[in-house]
């Protein structure tokens, strides 16, 4: 049986090269935090204890995560004060392990690490050696290097500013991501010091303390120098937002999606398709998104924490945010479904129509130019261009009820709150204030008259 794990993630840095306000780890990737994304590789291993060693940036770190966001189990938040290093910041968690557990240290700001490849790292430490992950790199200038002796034995690490020309030359570096025993971490760290250039206490350190006392060092090397791209910068962030950009199209493409340009998608969240699904260029999607079977989405709309059921058609440029959307529905182009709003079976909403917490029946149309804000529209109802319901008095905000096969004339203003009866007609431009009752004709516009003889005025030539 294997011992329990404690993943210590180290987050404290503050970021310099980001220029910006907000601390390093919580800079945006895919829409989550990078330390997020960290936190979910710790939860995915099942993880006993998630320990954040945090610094830079304050309560603003673990403010930023709610507890529903970070799973069940234990997640305490270490303050490492003074940042002297990385086995200072150890130091600073190690503490509250027990020392039966596995001890598996990971980055807040490397983000692309995959589980599999965790669960690699995590063998030599479940067979009592020290894990090291590794990575070969083309330039490995920057990076500690890794020191193996003719057996392919790892040695020691050195860090560049501490390596000479021939340390330089080896390709292969530390990524910083180490597993080993707890018991074994805390006697190594305990003997750390830092003589060396930068004056720090260097987590590589307990390598060498390790071969020095003949504990097996086993060097695991990186499927992909991919997965331990590390964010320090702009064009580093945006470089792991193409990397995961990409391996998430690779993903929809092997589940059956079709993907015009898998290069242009964005995931910013979770996508679960159903067979035959389409996707077309410059398309985003956030938070839980869920497209049924044969769904079409056209060029670059934007989709949020919405399900879209089966044959439904999405057309070009259309947002849809927080919305229930039903089987062979058309949508757009150039639609706008706000949070709230429902669609049902074979519904229609156009060009440049707005829906905000409203409810179209199967069946019903809205197809040009329409508000339908905070209504409830029956099956087979028709809303006519320019038609908008007056839901906000200023104050409060007030429904509009369209019965089943209501005809909305165009350019009619409907004033909440009023009902429109089943089956009743609403003349072109009215200005509807009362409830209309159903079957019939309602009417409510200005007597059209003309003015004889009336002359437009012209403008006098200065």
């Amino acid at each position: 049986m294997n011992p329990p794990l404690s993943v210590i993630i180290l987050a404290a840095g503050q970021g310099k090269r980001m220029r910006s306000g907000l601390p390093k780890v919580l800079q945006p990737l895919a829409g989550r935090p990078l330390l997020a994304h960290v936190i979910g590789q710790a939860r995915a291993l099942a993880a006993r204890q998630v320990h954040v060693v945090y610094g830079h940036g304050g309560d603003a770190v673990p403010g930023a995560f709610r507890p529903d966001e970070t799973g069940e189990g234990e997640l305490n938040w270490v303050l490492q004060r003074e940042q002297l290093g990385t086995g200072h910041a150890v130091q600073q968690a190690i503490g509250a392990v027990p020392d039966d557990h596995l001890v598996l240290v990971l980055y807040g700001d490397v983000p692309l690490i995959t589980a599999a490849t965790l669960e690699r790292l995590l063998a030599p430490a479940r067979k009592g050696a020290l894990g090291v992950l590794t990575a070969v790199l083309a330039d490995p200038s920057g990076y500690g290097r890794i020191v193996r002796d003719d057996n392919g034995r790892v040695l020691r690490i050195v860090e560049h500013k501490d390596a000479d020309a021939r340390v330089r030359d080896i390709a292969e570096i530390n990524t910083g991501l180490m597993a080993g025993a707890a018991k074994d971490l805390k006697r190594w760290l305990a003997g750390l010091n830092n003589d060396n250039a930068q004056r720090e206490y260097y987590l590589t350190d307990c390598v060498a303390a390790a071969v020095a006392e003949h504990s097996e060092v086993e060097g695991v090397v990186a499927d992909s120098a991919d997965e331990v791209h590390g964010v320090n910068d702009r064009a580093q962030l945006a470089r792991a937002e193409a990397i995961l950009r990409q391996r998430r199209a690779a993903a929809l493409l092997e589940a059956g999606v079709t993907l015009a340009d898998p290069a242009r998608i964005d995931l910013r969240g979770t996508l679960d398709c159903g067979h035959d699904v389409s996707i077309d260029a410059n398309c985003l999607f956030e938070g839980a998104v869920r497209l049924g079977h044969r769904v079409r989405i056209g060029v670059g709309c934007v989709i949020k924490d919405s399900a879209i059921a089966d044959d439904t058609v999405v057309l070009p440029y259309s947002l849809i945010d927080s919305a229930q959307v039903g089987a062979r529905c058309s949508i757009g182009p150039f639609a706008r479904i706000r949070p709230g709003s429902q669609l049902g079976v074979e519904a229609h909403v156009g060009n440049f129509v707005e829906l905000k917490q409203s409810e179209l029946g199967a069946g019903a149309k809205a197809n040009h130019l329409a508000y339908l804000g905070d209504a409830t529209i029956g099956a087979g109802a028709n809303v006519g261009a320019g038609t908008i319901t007056c839901n906000y008095d200023g104050a409060d905000k007030h429904r509009t009820v369209i019965g089943d096969g209501a005809f909305i004339g165009s350019n009619s203003s409907l004033v909440a709150p009023v009902t429109i009866g089943a089956g009743a007609t609403i003349g072109a431009g009215s200005v509807i204030t009362k409830d209309a009752p159903p079957g019939e004709l309602t009417v409510a516009r200005a007597k059209q008259s003309t003015i004889p003889g009336w002359q437009r005025p012209v403008k006098q030539k200065k």
